[in-house]
């Protein structure tokens, strides 16, 4: 028998009556007349977080967007900075400068300090390194077939 996971634990249920879209303060220019008039909006938040938890922590979500992210920051970034480097400045000095791209790994890195974004930061460098390994290694594979078919 395999264990539950802890999302799919038995909880008893609240019944959440739908939310009223109705503010009684919104005709009164002066503001609310109760001082514990906003007490319910706390209620009505720890409801939502309760029962909507695959909005923002479902398991798969982070991993998956983390490493779209650091695929697409792969891709974009450096095309990106080379090309307003080639408009800003010359061949030679776009030359010099290109290699500082690299900085875009610190972002995978810093999020690696703080444990709150260390599983986004861990996918992200994940997503950013399997794809320069997959471009450098088609590149190398088209680059050696194209030598090898030359004559």
């Amino acid at each position: 028998m395999s264990n539950p996971h802890p999302l799919d634990e038995e909880r008893p249920r609240r019944v959440v009556a739908p939310e009223q879209h109705h503010d009684p303060d919104a005709t009164d220019p002066t503001g609310p007349t109760d001082p514990d008039a906003g007490a319910g909006d706390q209620d009505r938040d720890d409801d939502a977080a309760e029962l909507g938890w695959w909005h923002r922590d479902h398991p798969t979500f982070t991993p998956i967007a983390a490493f779209f992210t650091g695929m697409v920051t792969i891709v974009v970034v450096p095309a990106g900075y080379g090309q307003v480097l080639r408009w800003l400045f010359e061949r030679d000095r776009v030359e010099a400068l290109f290699p500082f791209v690299l900085v875009i790994f610190a972002i995978p890195l810093g999020l690696l300090v703080r444990s709150h974004t260390r599983r986004f930061g861990r996918y992200m460098l994940l997503g950013m390194v399997l794809s320069a390994v997959v471009v450098a290694a088609v590149g190398g594979l088209v680059l050696w077939l194209l030598i090898q078919n030359q004559s």
